[in-house]
């Protein structure tokens, strides 16, 4: 996700946070994989960059399940 902010502009986790609703917090510990989203939170990151929700997520979270 924040490879995604930065070729959006170097858009902010604060800027990103606000086009979805949430805190800048919650956009940090997303990206820190220590919070996984709702749904509707992850489907709202996705249109904020405009790309499919695969291209932002994947399960289980990279480094995980190895």
């Amino acid at each position: 996700m924040r490879e995604l902010r930065f070729f959006a502009g170097e858009m902010t986790q604060g800027a990103l946070a606000e086009k979805v609703g949430v805190t800048r917090q919650t956009i940090a510990a997303i990206e820190k994989n220590k919070y996984a989203p709702s749904l509707e939170t992850a489907f709202l990151i996705a249109e904020a960059f405009a790309v499919p929700i695969t291209d932002v997520f994947s399960y289980p979270p990279e480094g995980e399940g190895e």
